[in-house]
């Protein structure tokens, strides 16, 4: 077994044990695996289950293949990160770093350095953001949970030191979509499906802000619990559990032509983050929604899933 991340995926896993080290649930393979993503045409923002909420279809691309990792980050995974002592002021990613392989000037900005916290105390300190955070300065039982609390900065920062880099607007929407399938939930088979309910996500129901399923434990629970949400390509909570963030700026309007695009020139300076987290409503959860915060947010329902070149 091996596994993915800063010591490539070629570096042996001690005794296969992911599972147990803070890495979720290990159903088939290492914790922090990267599965391909195809890649091909299909529409941003829209999807088959023509309930008229996903359904203007005039913003096409084209993203060319990559990897996803299969699930979102742990708290095992980042406390490795904070312990290393990296994405700080005192060790922030070098600049130009985690640049997405096919589109020039995506990499890390040494522009990006002062919103870092500004030593690995400081960054643990400010992971305690909400009591809902699954942050812990020590080991403990939550560990193989989802990490949250994170801002966009240290996300990148993380992705970077894993060796790979945020997914793209356009991938995260086509992995979670099936392409052009334009899937409604990232499991919905047929595509225009959208039914949801307790075995798909850690979602809060149609009865928000109520919690609803037994799984929705507040902050983001085990990657991988809810198995029947698999999207097409293998990758886990797509939908609900921790909002993920992506490379892109927010525009209302998507970038047009886009093949392989990643908007990094709206003047905004707000960041798009998709698939919903364990508190929102099912609707927040379609493979289509779209929301923008800054980039230096912090909040309990904020996590992360890095992607990786070929």
């Amino acid at each position: 077994m091996a596994a993915c991340g800063r010591f490539g995926f070629d570096a042996p896993v001690d005794g296969g044990a992911l599972a147990a080290t803070g890495c979720g649930i290990d159903r088939d393979h290492a914790c922090d695996e990267s599965l391909i993503v195809p890649g091909g045409m299909f529409l941003r923002g829209f999807d088959n289950a023509d309930d008229m909420r996903f359904n203007h279809g005039d913003s096409p691309a084209t993203v060319s293949a990559y990897r996803l990792d299969r699930y979102e980050v742990t708290v095992a995974r980042f406390r490795s990160f904070v312990e290393a002592g990296f994405g700080t002021r005192a060790s922030p990613p070098a600049d130009g770093a985690g640049a997405h392989a096919l589109t020039s000037g995506t990499g890390w900005s040494a522009s990006f350095d002062d919103a870092l916290q500004a030593d690995r105390s400081a960054l643990s300190t400010a992971l305690l953001c909400d009591p809902e955070t699954t942050w812990s300065v020590d080991a403990g039982g939550g560990d193989n949970r989802a990490m949250s609390c994170l801002d966009w900065y240290e996300a990148f920062a993380f992705c970077i030191w894993d060796g790979g880099y945020l997914p793209t607007e356009a991938e995260w929407n086509f992995a979670a979509s099936a392409g052009n399938e334009q899937r409604a939930y990232p499991w919905s088979s047929p595509a225009p499906d959208f039914s949801i309910d307790c075995a798909h996500a850690n979602y809060g129901g149609d009865n928000w802000p109520a919690t609803v399923c037994p799984r929705g434990i507040a902050g983001g629970t085990v990657p991988g619990s809810t198995p029947d949400g698999d999207g097409a390509y293998g990758q886990a909570d797509l939908a609900g559990n921790v909002t993920e963030f992506t490379l892109d700026k927010y525009d209302p309007a998507f970038v047009t032509p886009c093949v392989d695009c990643v908007d990094t020139a709206t003047s905004a300076d707000r960041i798009v983050v998709r698939g919903g987290a364990y508190e929102h409503a099912a609707p927040v959860l379609r493979t289509s929604y779209r929301a923008a915060f800054d980039p230096g947010d912090r909040f309990p329902e904020f996590g992360v899933r890095c992607a990786r070149p070929l």
